[in-house]
């Protein structure tokens, strides 16, 4: 038993009590939560390690370490201490990311050893939508992506992930990792896109998911069809789905500065909630 706060790597044992912090907020903790879920606590299957975070014996706050650095349930206690984690490590992530105020504390702790990032995002709204929409009709051109459509999916991918993050996925290793997560969300069906003339002119994807809510992510619309109102009718034709056959809840997380973007979500019955901040590296 631990009996004093401390902080450690979790193990496949520890599965019950990890699930219960994630399930304080679902919204918030789907990303980590949707990759638990299918690949356990494993650091191979999940990408990462998971450190957790004890105060008089129970777990009170979760850690995420892999391609991504996103404290959980973070108190500031927790906070200092996986920053003290993360600076024995050293940096092996690409971002931090996760609810503003925790990833704040977080990085404030780490940017003597690790700044300076490339980037710092502070407040990304977080909002969630529970109900179709309204007098929005979905697109009904939206379709699931096939497998044979990647070829044609992937431009889009490759375009809207250097316009967002502001480097190329392609760098590195080719490609190979970013190709296989669309492949992976191609094949399980939570790829979706509306092709005209042989290419995508709108396209997103439903990237976490667990039975208590989903996020969508990588939505975008070809740069010469913006201001036709893509977006809007495409994310009711997702949120058609997402609702209807995934989870109660769909989430997603965007830039404050996106001001089309967060007008589209809103006509779409998106609602804020929260605010994440990412530090891209």
């Amino acid at each position: 038993m631990l009996t004093k706060a401390t902080t450690r790597a979790l193990g496949p044992g520890d599965l019950d009590d990890v699930l219960e912090v994630l399930d304080r907020d679902p919204v918030a903790n789907a990303f980590v939560a949707s990759r638990i879920r299918v690949a356990g606590l494993d650091p191979w299957r999940l990408g990462g390690e998971l450190w957790g975070w004890y105060d008089a014996g129970r777990l009170e706050s979760l850690c995420y370490a892999g391609a991504n650095l996103v404290p959980i349930c973070a108190t500031p206690a927790a906070v200092r201490a996986f920053a003290e984690r993360a600076r024995r490590s050293g940096r092996n992530c690409s971002s931090i990311v996760g609810p503003a105020e925790a990833t704040a504390e977080l990085w404030a702790h780490l940017e003597p050893a690790w700044g300076p990032a490339r980037e710092v995002r502070a407040h990304q709204p977080l909002m969630v939508a529970t109900s179709l929409p309204d007098g929005i009709p979905a697109d009904p051109l939206v379709q699931r992506v096939r497998r044979d459509q990647m070829d044609l999916l992937m431009p889009a991918c490759v375009a809207m992930f250097t316009e967002e993050v502001g480097v190329s996925p392609l760098a590195g290793d080719g490609g190979l990792l970013y190709q296989a997560r669309i492949a992976e969300l191609v094949t399980t069906g939570r790829a979706f896109a509306r092709f005209e003339g042989g290419r995508v002119v709108f396209k997103a994807e439903i990237g976490a998911v667990t039975d208590r809510a989903c996020q969508i992510q990588g939505v975008w619309v070809a740069p010469d069809r913006r201001g036709e109102g893509l977006s809007v009718t495409g994310m009711a034709a997702v949120m058609r789905y997402a609702l209807l056959e995934v989870a109660p809840v769909v989430s997603l997380y965007v830039n404050d500065y996106n001001t089309p973007a967060r007008a589209a979500y809103r006509r779409v019955g998106f609602q804020q909630v929260g605010a994440f901040m990412s530090v891209l590296f």
